[in-house]
């Protein structure tokens, strides 16, 4: 099984977290965790994200509507066309 999460970001504790849980049935409660550690990354994490919301350029309203419903007009009367 090829585990994707942690491509991206590469965060060392995250293998551990899944080989732990895998190991285990459903919805059990991991031993030996660092609670502290894992609030604080928590928190690190959670206001990484809301800096990066904060500086997007990105809309909060999608604005493509008009022009998402030109795209499939063209693209259905072109495909009556043909």
């Amino acid at each position: 099984m090829k585990i994707k999460l942690n491509e991206v970001f590469n965060l060392p504790y995250i293998p551990d977290l899944i080989a732990q849980k895998l190991a285990s049935t459903e919805k059990s409660i991991l031993s030996d965790v660092n609670v502290a550690f894992h609030q604080i990354e928590y928190e690190r994490l959670r206001n990484k994200l809301q800096e990066v919301y904060e500086y997007s350029p990105l809309s909060e309203v999608p604005s493509g509507n008009v022009d998402l419903h030109n795209l499939l007009v063209r693209l259905r009367t072109r495909s009556y066309e043909l």
